[in-house]
């Protein structure tokens, strides 16, 4: 339902934080919005616009959710939705595990020490780099996509003298009810080896045959911003006949099981999401009674949640620089960023909770489109919220839940330098990844 289709709103609703949609240490403080202890127009101060700003109890808090839930399970951080070097710290002292999707982000999980053993290597077209500098420093899994890298990691596994664990991406043909850009388990796609047309049998075969790799287990990823377990109990018991057809035509019963991640958060009201505690109980039900009736002894599950522990915990801090009124139609108000900090909602789509946050307005609430300033027509951030009508430039506005696949997927369109981050806590805000300068967008050039 879009907003000019709600219920009308009263001024109160505007100032409302929603706990669902805004990180768990958001508060107002005389109006202004606090998290972590520090207000935003204080961030903004020191920082400038616009700005990520990551909740560092709230990220934490959930990755020991998702440890306590999943205990005896693993854990795998999707290291896409947003990677850096403290959020692999965070990771490390919380005790989960790592997914990484290229050789750079495994260059940043190294770079500070992470236990390779924890690390899980995906990618649909892993480079000769790549698998040689995930097999040279030992990363726990390989999820091999293609028969193409099953030969190359085989060929580079006996010059190393390696013996990598793999796992097969399987492509279940499930439907998750989801954008068909972020849908990723249909076969007319670019991931994984298809079940229906035999390409994961032939996979295992192909490995088996192969010394240099132990394959230990299957992986499956249905897509993103899923909020119910039905697709992953229809995806596991698509693997589990294929476990059993292993078992019948190998003699070998693979220990593992991987049913990715994709978990939804909400963006705003109404939106559902998916309970950790919840989630845990419901995939562990589905493994043990799929595996049970197909007569299979109970793999050990990994997961691999990402938006559900960074999403929420992310805003991002932007200044109002024009107020436009189109009569009749709604109030166009323009950011100091736009799609190169945040391409969701032009990429598919997506849709936010946008507030203002440097005061409390009494105001009546005007219908809006939050815009950036790019040269694109479809430089939209939210298409259609409702902001208060004293609305005026230089007033700062937050977007909700951006911690996830908003820096990760961040470009310098119309040479706009890419965003800080800053991790708050206890009233303290640190930078954990630098701003971009002018200087270094032109560095490089010749």
């Amino acid at each position: 339902m879009l907003p000019h289709e709600r219920p009308p709103l009263a001024p109160a609703d505007l100032n409302r934080i929603n706990p669902a949609i805004w990180p768990r240490t958001s508060t107002r403080t005389d109006g202004a919005l606090t998290v972590g202890g520090v207000d935003v127009r204080d961030l903004a101060r020191d920082h400038g616009t616009p700005l990520y700003v990551l909740d560092e109890d709230d990220v934490r808090s959930r990755m020991r959710d998702y440890a306590t839930a999943f205990a005896g399970s693993d854990v795998h951080y999707a290291g896409k939705a947003f990677l850096c070097k403290e959020i692999v710290r965070w990771l490390q002292d919380e005790g989960l595990g790592l997914d990484v999707a290229s050789g750079g982000e495994l260059a940043v999980a190294l770079s500070v020490g992470f236990p390779p053993e924890r690390i899980t290597m995906h990618g649909n077209n892993k480079s000769v780099a790549e698998l040689s500098r995930a097999l040279a420093a030992g990363v726990g899994h390989i999820v091999v996509d293609s028969y193409d890298e099953i030969a190359r990691l085989g060929y580079l596994a006996e010059q190393q003298g390696k013996r990598p664990k793999v796992m097969v991406r399987v492509t279940t043909g499930v439907e998750a009810h989801t954008h068909e850009f972020i849908a990723t388990a249909h076969d007319d796609q670019k991931f994984g080896l298809s079940l229906s047309t035999g390409a994961a049998a032939e996979a295992v075969r192909r490995i088996l045959a192969l010394p240099q790799l132990e394959l230990v287990g299957l992986h499956s990823h249905i897509g993103s911003q899923i909020v119910d377990t039905a697709g992953f109990e229809v995806a596991a018991r698509r693997l589990a006949a294929l476990l059993v057809q292993i078992k019948d035509e190998h003699d070998v019963v693979l220990p593992e099981l991987d049913l990715g991640g994709g978990y939804g958060i909400a963006y705003v009201e109404g939106d559902e999401a998916l309970d950790i505690k919840e989630l845990a109980d419901g995939l562990r039900e589905i493994v043990t009674k799929v595996c049970v009736d197909a007569g299979l002894p109970v793999p050990r599950l990994t997961v691999e949640p990402g938006r559900t522990i960074v999403g929420t915990g992310g805003i991002t801090l932007y200044e109002v620089g024009t107020v436009k009124d189109v009569e009749g139609l709604r109030t166009y108000v323009s950011i100091d960023g736009g799609m190169s900090d945040n391409v969701r909602t032009a990429l598919y789509g997506a849709d936010y909770t946008a507030a203002l946050v440097s005061r409390e307005s009494q105001a009546e609430p005007m219908l809006s489109r939050l815009v950036g300033k790019h040269c694109e027509s479809g430089d939209i951030l939210v298409r259609d919220c409702h902001l208060p009508a004293d609305l005026a430039p230089g007033d700062l506005i937050a977007v909700a839940s951006t911690g996830a696949y908003c820096r990760s997927l961040a470009s310098n369109y119309n040479y706009l330098p890419k965003p800080a981050v800053v991790a708050v806590s206890g009233g303290v805000s640190r930078v954990i990844v630098q701003g971009e300068t002018e200087d270094d967008l032109l560095r490089g050039q010749l």
